[in-house]
């Protein structure tokens, strides 16, 4: 059989078999004009709540200027080459000792692409010896990294920390002497905005033999006394063997990073693959990074006005009587009762009745019958935008179905 044609007539996932009707509306939908809380969208104009840009550094006035002066500076071409080969910078070094002492750990490798990253630091770290063992709701790229693992994989029900300790007992009763144990989970878990159960997880170590690697994508920059993740929010970020974090969420850049004990992170220098065999990031975005994490460290007030506009928006979500699960950082999820044919008409609605753009997913990756917006707060939100949004989401939703009552008693 010819592989194009195999390929062209196969089902595909659900959301494969719905491309043609939602590409280019609720899939690579375009916005255009200067990033922000207000954008465009086809010839609307939106208020957004759907950008990766957590403290508003994608816009800001110092950021656009340094990222202006290091492009003029370095141009795009530079590393010509990968960073073993032809591609250290002062600038990579300087942001590796940087990101270590952010995250309270002897050392840092800066990565490439936080996807790429994750899933080459498992190949990088686990044999076909080694367990590993992941929350059940871990990211896609943690997901790919497993199955590329070549030994064993566990998983357990999300933050159930009495299953993570099952699985753990068994495979102490099972392990032979040379086989080792990673465990995975995020910080906050990207869809739900609800944090992973680290102080928890890092207490079981007193009683089993493992290392803890997390996932700190949404966390970091935003959570914690200083930003410095999840771990320090949970006062536990010293039993974090493994700590992995990106630019891509509250930096609103690129590249990610793993901060560990000085030797590990050695050896993941000359040992990951798609670092040894890849061209550097450009010069001005590593540079660029170096004044994002100044900001992070040193501009507590985006964090707060993230925080409050998030803790603002869960407040009156609730107070309509909305489900939103029980989220604690910057993301905050919506859970609406609809048909899949009424969750066109209301984004429909919502976009261009009332100019608010937040993105959706559908069945199967929330029950059939639901739909889960996804919400997130930045530091260029405002208060009456949470009041206008809420109102908003409640009109929309009595028009198209008719119901006054928006609680989700089944997601309860």
């Amino acid at each position: 059989m010819d592989l194009f044609e195999k390929v062209i007539n196969s089902p595909g996932s659900p959301i494969a078999q719905m491309s043609r009707d939602i590409h280019g509306r609720y899939a690579f939908p375009r916005l255009t004009g200067e990033i922000g809380s207000r954008m465009r969208y086809g010839d609307t104009d939106q208020l957004v709540w759907s950008l990766n840009n957590y403290l508003g550094l994608a816009n800001h006035p110092e950021v656009r200027a340094a990222d202006a002066r290091f492009t003029a500076r370095y141009g795009l071409a530079a590393p010509m080459g990968s960073r073993m080969m032809s591609g250290e910078t002062e600038d990579l070094e300087m942001l590796e000792s940087e990101l270590a002492a952010y995250a309270g750990k002897p050392d840092a490798l800066f990565l490439n692409f936080g996807y790429q990253g994750m899933i080459s630091l498992l190949d990088s770290l686990l044999s076909r010896r080694d367990w590993l063992v992941y929350d059940a709701e871990c990211h896609a790229c943690i997901i790919d990294g497993i199955r590329l693992h070549r030994g064993k994989a566990k998983s357990f029900p999300h933050n159930n920390i009495e299953r993570l300790e099952a699985v753990l007992t068994r495979i102490e009763a099972e392990r032979g002497d040379d086989e080792a144990v990673l465990v995975v989970t995020e910080g906050v878990f990207g869809m739900s905005g609800v944090q992973g159960r680290l102080r928890d997880i890092v207490a079981l170590k007193q009683r089993f033999n493992f290392r803890l690697l997390v996932d700190d994508a949404h966390g970091f920059g935003v959570l914690g006394p200083d930003g410095g993740g999840t771990g320090e929010e949970q006062g536990c970020q010293d039993g974090i063997d493994l700590y992995f974090g990106t630019f891509a969420k509250a930096g609103a850049s690129i590249g990610a990073f793993v901060a560990s004990d000085a030797e590990i992170i050695w050896r993941l220098r000359y040992g990951m693959r798609s670092q040894i065999f890849s061209k550097g990031l450009p010069w001005p975005v590593v540079a660029g990074n170096r004044v994002r994490l100044d900001m992070m460290r040193n501009r507590p007030e985006l964090r707060r006005k993230c925080l409050e506009i998030a803790a603002h928006l869960r407040e009156d979500l609730r107070g309509v009587g909305l489900e939103i699960g029980d989220p604690s950082s910057a993301v905050t999820p919506v859970f609406l009762g609809l048909e899949a044919a009424k969750t066109a008409v209301f984004l429909e609605r919502l976009r261009h009745q009332y100019g608010i753009f937040c993105s959706a997913v559908t069945y199967p990756v929330v029950p059939p019958g639901v739909v889960q917006l996804r919400l997130i707060a930045t530091a260029t939100h405002e208060h009456s935008d949470v009041t206008y949004t809420v109102d908003a989401l409640r009109r929309v939703y009595e028009e198209v179905t008719g119901r006054s009552e928006m609680a989700l008693s089944a997601l309860r």
